[in-house]
């Protein structure tokens, strides 16, 4: 059983939000999941982005691979941590 950090699906059409989950590999987008890890809003203006880093370092440690879309809202997040 592979396991992804990805992003499932909630919101109204065409205003999207969208929630940063630990999935198995073989789940529906809006399927179950294991853990929400953080949520990403990118209507506001700015983006909204929330991640419990502790949560996703945790699974990151368990070998859960993020896809790439999930890898690239996880450097914004660093950046601005660091930016702060």
């Amino acid at each position: 059983m592979a396991v992804r950090i990805r992003l499932s699906r909630f919101g109204r059409k065409k205003q999207p939000f969208y929630r940063i989950v630990v999935q198995n590999s073989e789940a529906r987008r809006d399927g179950k999941f294991l853990e929400i890890v953080g949520t990403y809003n990118p209507m506001t203006e700015p983006n909204e982005l929330n991640i419990h880093q502790e949560k996703l370092q945790s699974w990151l440690d368990k070998g859960a691979e993020p896809t790439t879309t999930v890898k690239s809202l996880i450097a914004k997040s660093i950046a601005q941590t660091v930016a702060e």
